[in-house]
């Protein structure tokens, strides 16, 4: 497309696209980044995707033609009927789509196009970056603030469309790891220790209403995510989410004290736990710089889409990005369903979605 690019060791690929503003003394334009990941979500195979596209979208049931008696359903998933008369883009229910984040690929690179052909389109500085495991994470770790160049920036990473988010949940994970003393069942009073009774135990101490599955809004939780275990010894995991920063300490430290309570019940050493940061609330970094949630809620209303600030039930690549220099704000990428076989997303909402970040270059540009 002509536009300087690179791609580091590290698999991040950032794009440059000079001002075309005539220089003004008295004025200076930010550099706005635009900020999608390539990675998809490890819940299901992203691999040898078959996309099954539904043009002008009547409200039946879609089925998933991979597997027999499968299909999205509006009954199931009424937000379907929103999108009446769209095209609809899904999985074919043996992999997933991938829209996360495939589609905010799509939204930048449709609105680098733009760019690219219409030379009389007024813009600032535009940075570009597309980087890795955002799924585990880990998606900003080696990603070069400097040298992205950009002053604030947006990650197109949320669902539905109006989406626009600057708070995330704070996240730790916590790996747990029960020792147990195995002895034949027939001669096992008063000597057993096992290891899966305890670890079930341990995950009864901690509260039953801070499951993800009862849980919304600005709730926090514990999400017990994976369990292996024999009577000898178990290891299990956890996510621990909240958005406020004093709750999700106090979740760490509740964790470390059933670890207390289970040694002190069955002798030290029982149970070890590891508890580890992994992003923090992008919101005390992004409301100082304000404006850009107003620009870019501007830039929805310019397209007729009524903004909808909420906090994400998730994490993104602005959270640590924003806590690394980078205000970043996400903005959404209209799919829904992420992570699973039933994934989908409107064509029309990628469209708006790439109206969008030209908006934000206009608005910035102006």
């Amino acid at each position: 497309m002509g536009v300087e690019a690179t791609l580091d060791e590290y698999g991040y690929v950032f794009g440059h696209i000079p001002s075309n503003l005539q220089p003004d003394s008295s004025k200076k334009v930010p550099a706005i980044g635009f900020i999608s990941h390539v990675d998809t979500a490890p819940d299901a195979s992203g691999e040898n995707v078959k996309p099954q596209i539904i043009k002008d979208y009547d409200g039946s049931d879609i089925p998933l033609e991979g597997v027999p008696g499968m299909a999205l359903r509006p009954d199931e998933f009424p937000e379907l009927l929103s999108h009446k008369g769209e095209t609809i883009i899904t999985t074919d229910g043996t992999t997933l789509l991938g829209a996360d984040d495939k589609a905010g690929v799509a939204e930048i690179m449709n609105a680098v196009q733009f760019i690219m052909e219409h030379p009389e389109f007024k813009h600032g500085p535009v940075c570009i970056g597309f980087t890795p495991d955002e799924e585990i994470g880990r998606g900003v770790v080696k990603f070069d603030v400097q040298r992205f160049g950009a002053d604030f920036g947006y990650t197109m990473d949320g669902g539905e469309v109006g989406e626009l988010e600057f708070e995330n949940f704070n996240a730790a994970s916590a790996k747990i790891h029960i020792s147990g003393r195995n002895v034949h069942p027939g001669t096992a009073k008063g000597k057993m220790r096992n290891a899966i009774l305890i670890a079930q135990e341990f995950n009864s101490l901690l509260p039953v209403e801070q499951r993800p599955e009862f849980t919304e809004g600005y709730e926090g939780f514990f999400h017990l995510i994976s369990f292996k275990g024999t009577v000898e010894e178990a290891d299990f995991a956890y996510i621990i989410r909240d958005h406020d920063r004093s709750k999700f300490e106090a979740k760490k430290a509740l964790v470390s004290s059933c670890a207390d309570f289970i040694n002190s019940r069955y002798g030290e050493g029982t149970v070890s736990a590891v508890v580890k940061d992994q992003y923090y609330n992008m919101r005390e970094m992004v409301e100082p710089h304000y404006h850009i949630i107003e620009k870019a809620a501007k830039a929805m209303e310019m397209e007729g889409i009524k903004p909808r600030i909420q906090p994400i039930r998730g994490g993104t690549d602005g959270a640590n990005l924003s806590f690394r220099g980078l205000p970043c704000p996400n903005i959404f990428a209209g799919g829904l369903n992420f992570h699973g076989k039933f994934e989908w997303v409107p064509l029309e909402s990628i469209e708006k979605a790439s109206k969008v970040i030209l908006n934000i270059i206009s608005l910035y540009a102006g």
